[in-house]
């Protein structure tokens, strides 16, 4: 399915007779390597047409080849067998004649998982192969494929599927298993797959197997975690119009409804990938109804093209691995889209910086008296009544300075610490908060003790506390918060598990005792 560069060529070479003795096919996954592999498998060795265009399938051959069950028909996983062993073995087994077919076919997945001494002795079979010898080599990485080996393959470069393949292909499977679905809930199921049709075709199994013979479009959302356009329309609005009230109640009603909020991210970021080529002038390039390219437009026609540009970098590059049950990520990256510079100047600054205007003289008025020079006198100054009177400066307008970040607020205890610990986050550098030590801070950690500019975090688990004492982490927090508390610190990990804690030391004061506790 959609691979007509690759079918027409290989049609032809069976037609002329024109078999080459080792293929390589590579592509993305799920586009359809190892299935054109044994279909090849099956035309060359077909007893009705002979090895020359397409397998009849009905043949012994051919539904041998179907079933798995053809000897001569090899099929060799290379992630299992990547040794030189393994292929010695296959070089000893490929002097042998067929079995019962006209030629015995290796096909080798995932070849660039072999080692450098296997892909070695494989040269050898591959520069002098038997007659009766073909090689079809699948890989989803071909430039781990070494050059001696590649020289002697004929490459056919497998491509993402077309979303009209792709539906196509479903539609045929829908029609013929009487499954009812919509063209949306197939669209959606497309748009996951990512061009890959094993994918497409594994997600609607899923459904079948979740909701039966009859699937609507709610169901389809639920299972891939999809939030709905209407709501990434909307935060894309408040983006673009930088509404950060809006935006953040958007984001984290997201959050309290569990949706997944990678996908969340995923799919606001194709949406402002869409906005781009409308902004650009390349309409006709975004998939989507013509009432939804409209929208768009409307949208984007008030925003400048480096707002656009900037919030579909700025949310591309966040980073939901680290915390991806936690939205502060999503909304940093709104506030730093809403809080950016405007372009359009200050109506206030532009006016003070503005030239002045040419005073208008009223009508009728003399024109002012032409200045002449005075004769320059060497023995005595000119008299009082012709000296000229010195000009007036006219003093500068005063412009307003630019307001000064206002700088944090000192921390001098550890109850001033514990007070702003969630704003130490917020007011760092963007490469500080991505950072593992950051994570780490914001959900792993709390601080309890503050003496001489050694701050003292308490771990609850000791595998997050070896990972802040790496020294990377450890010198990305004290930089996080020596600029934050305005002076250099260190800082101390501990343990503090739950029995540990103050309030429990004093409720056993009390008389209370515990009745379980997990240390981990």
């Amino acid at each position: 399915m959609g691979q007509e560069h690759v079918t027409r060529t290989l049609k032809r070479a069976l037609e002329t007779g024109r078999i080459a003795h080792a293929y390589l096919f590579c592509g993305p996954r799920g586009t359809g390597k190892t299935s054109t592999g044994r279909i090849l498998a099956k035309a060359v060795n077909c007893l009705t047409n002979g090895g020359k265009g397409e397998p009849c399938n009905t043949c012994l051959v051919c539904q041998e080849v179907t079933e798995g069950k053809s000897l001569d028909v090899i099929e060799i996983d290379a992630a299992s067998n990547r040794g030189i062993d393994n292929i010695r073995e296959l070089r000893e087994k490929a002097g042998y004649s067929p079995a019962g077919a006209r030629y015995k076919i290796y096909i080798v997945d995932e070849v660039h998982q072999l080692t450098g001494p296997a892909f070695g002795a494989l040269l050898k079979t591959l520069e002098e192969p038997p007659p009766h010898i073909i090689f079809i080599l699948a890989t989803t990485e071909p430039h781990m494929v070494p050059a001696t080996i590649l020289s002697r393959c004929q490459r056919f470069d497998f491509r993402r599927l077309g979303q009209p393949a792709v539906m196509d292909r479903l539609s045929h499977i829908c029609r013929h298993e009487g499954i009812e679905i919509d063209a949306e809930s197939l669209r959606l199921i497309n748009r996951a797959s990512t061009g890959s049709l094993r994918d497409a075709e594994n997600i609607l199994e899923q459904m079948v197997a979740s909701f039966g013979q009859k699937i609507e479009l709610e169901q389809v959302r639920q299972t891939l975690g999809l939030s709905g356009e209407g709501r990434i329309r909307e935060l894309a609005g408040y983006v673009m119009n930088r509404s950060i009230a809006p935006g953040l109640n958007n984001i984290n009603q997201a959050a309290r409804d569990g949706l997944d909020l990678r996908q969340y991210n995923r799919e606001l970021v194709n949406y402002l990938r869409a906005l781009l080529f409308v902004k650009g002038g390349a309409a006709e390039s975004v998939e989507a109804t013509p009432e939804e390219v409209q929208e768009m437009q409307k949208l984007v026609a008030g925003v400048s093209m480096n707002h656009v540009l900037k919030a579909a970098q700025t949310f591309g590059a966040i980073d939901v691995k680290l915390d991806s049950y936690s939205p502060l990520p999503l909304e940093l990256a709104l506030l730093e889209c809403s809080l950016e510079t405007r372009e359009t100047p200050h109506p206030v600054r532009a006016a003070t910086e503005r030239p002045p205007a040419p005073v208008r003289k009223p009508a009728g008025a003399p024109p002012p008296p032409a200045k002449v020079a005075a004769p320059v006198s060497l023995t005595e100054p000119p008299p009082q009544s012709y000296r000229a009177a010195p000009e007036r400066e006219v003093p500068p307008v005063p412009q307003a300075a630019p307001e000064a970040p206002a700088p944090p607020q000192p921390v001098t205890n550890l109850e001033q610490l514990k007070t702003q610990w969630r704003n130490i986050l917020l007011s760092a550098s963007l490469e500080l908060r991505k950072s593992p030590a950051a994570a780490l801070l914001r959900g792993a950690c709390r601080p309890v003790a503050m003496e001489n500019d050694t701050i003292t975090l308490a771990f609850k688990f000791d595998i997050h506390k070896k990972q802040l004492e790496k020294d990377g982490n450890r010198q990305t927090a004290e930089k996080l918060l020596s600029e934050y508390i305005g002076r250099p610190c260190k800082v101390e990990c501990i343990v503090q598990t739950e029995k540990d804690m103050p309030m429990v030391k004093a409720a056993e004061k009390l008389g209370a005792r515990i009745m379980n506790a997990e240390n981990k």
